[in-house]
């Protein structure tokens, strides 16, 4: 399997790296300053410093650890995503758990765009999912219509269909599914559990389960069965799927 190249660029996605840990902040700040097509601009060790260094650096990204911030990093979401993407990182132990899965629904509705959760993602992973944000995005839609609410500016459908067509399939793009999200959605919908998906893609569980979880935040849901509903268009709302 070929590695994921970095995007073509001429500036470096920009980053606030937002952790109470001072241990999590700096290991974060390093494993991905380390890349050159990242660059972390400023770290914040409490929600408001987050809020403060968005604003006075205007970044790509908010990469937030709600584990350290608690309360004060859910609380801080809506007012870091009038600004830029912010992606979580969250508990960790089982993804199911009760607790994991209200923090991220309340992250979601709050207009997070993803997450990853603590110890179940590898450095690539982590990088990969922050080239995945879009960044174009983002700017196009805030300069289209400033005045649109939080949540439902920085939505995952809602960016989607600010992002200029690459010659990937626009319902894809419609739910902001990388490549690879895509391939693993249509065998998660045809069925198939994380080994036979980890066998099929010739990777870890580890990895398929990672993937999972940035679906499902971009599906906006928290089971196979409600994401494959959504990817197939039979959810109450959901734009036409692909059959």
């Amino acid at each position: 399997m070929s590695e994921r190249k970095p995007p073509l660029a001429a500036t470096p996605l920009r980053l606030v790296v937002a952790a109470a840990n001072p241990v999590v902040r700096v290991s974060l700040t390093a494993l991905l300053s380390t890349h050159a097509d990242i660059s972390v601009v400023a770290e914040a060790t409490n929600g408001h410093e987050a809020h403060e260094a968005a604003r006075r650096h205007g970044p790509d990204m908010v990469l937030l650890d709600v584990r350290s911030l608690g309360r004060d990093g859910i609380t801080a979401l809506p007012q870091l995503v009038r600004i830029a993407p912010v992606m979580m990182l969250t508990y960790s132990g089982q993804s199911e758990s009760e607790t994991e899965t209200a923090t991220v629904r309340e992250a979601m509705r709050r207009g997070a765009v993803g997450y990853l959760v603590h110890g179940e993602f590898t450095t690539d992973e982590l990088v990969e999912a922050v080239r995945d944000i879009p960044p174009r995005a983002t700017a196009a839609l805030a300069q289209a219509n400033p005045q649109l609410s939080t949540t439902a500016s920085n939505s995952p459908e809602r960016l989607s269909q600010m992002q200029p067509d690459v010659g990937q399939s626009s319902y894809r793009s419609r739910f902001q599914l990388s490549g690879r999200e895509a391939e693993i959605m249509d065998l998660i919908a045809s069925g198939m559990n994380n080994q036979q998906i980890a066998a099929t893609c010739f990777i870890s569980e580890k990895t398929v389960k990672n993937h999972i979880n940035r679906i499902f935040a971009k599906l906006h849901s928290t089971s196979r069965a409600q994401a494959t509903a959504k990817w197939l268009g039979r959810a109450p709302g959901s734009p036409p799927g692909r059959s």
